[in-house]
This record gives C-alpha cells, structure tokens and sequence, in this order.
C-alpha cells in the first residue's frame, strides 16, 4: 500500500493498522497448543509432561490425560535459590525428573506448550532427560 504522506496519509496508515485485529503472543502461543494437545495425549504408562512458563517463574507437571490427574508438578516457586531463567528451567527440570522417578514414571511424551523448542524449553527438557526421564 502507498500512503501520499502529504493528505493525512500516514495517519489513516495508523488508523488502518489499529483496526485490525492484532493478537498478542500468548493467544497465538495458546493456538499453537490447542493444535499440539490434538496429537499430544498422556496415558498412565506413558504420561504428558506439560510445560508453562510465567513472567518469573517456570512450572513443569506429569499429567494422565485419561484419568485427569496430575501425577507430579514442579515449579521455580519452590526452589530455593534465584537465578537467571535457564537456570531455574533446568532445576525444575532435575526437580520434576526425580520426582517422576520417586513415582516410578520412567517414560513421558514431551508436551512444549505451544512454546518454540529453544532456549527455556530446551534446558528444561535435556536437564529432565540428564537426570533419567525418558521422552
């Protein structure tokens, strides 16, 4: 689109751009999850790890999807120490494997939550699968 800036162009630019309908990037993540939870589902031999992070804090849980219930649940509240994001990813990471394996759940399927698989996601994951759990 060309906008003569001279004839109050540039302010029906804005108007235009205010007027759709602009979503923010927790509503497009949680369409992306409602799209993965389709394919994801968690039994009791092989339950979903789910994973959710706030603005502070990273939050882990083992989920039966048929019986839905939560089986174990880890969150960066309950840690002791404070320390950067990935840091905090990978000790709720360690934290929710060996919580698993007190539970005797060996083996889950990885649920990322509509979150791209880097950086937080990432750390979290290989710290659950360094200290045992399998997906």
């Amino acid at each position: 689109m060309a906008y003569d800036l001279k004839v109050g162009g540039l302010f029906n630019c804005y108007r235009e751009l205010s007027s759709m309908k602009i979503q923010s990037r927790n509503q497009l993540r949680k369409r992306r999850q409602r799209r993965i939870r389709k394919k994801i589902i968690g039994t009791a031999q092989k339950p979903r790890l789910n994973v959710f992070f706030s603005l502070r804090h990273a939050y882990a849980q083992v989920i039966d999807d048929e019986a839905n219930k939560v089986l174990a649940a880890a969150g960066g509240k309950a840690l002791k120490e404070k320390s950067g994001k990935i840091k905090q990813a990978e000790e709720v990471g360690r934290a929710i494997a060996e919580e698993c394996l007190k539970k005797k759940i060996k083996e889950t399927v990885f649920d990322r939550g509509g979150y791209k698989y880097h950086g937080k996601v990432k750390a979290l994951a290989e710290a659950a699968r360094k200290a045992g759990l399998k997906f």
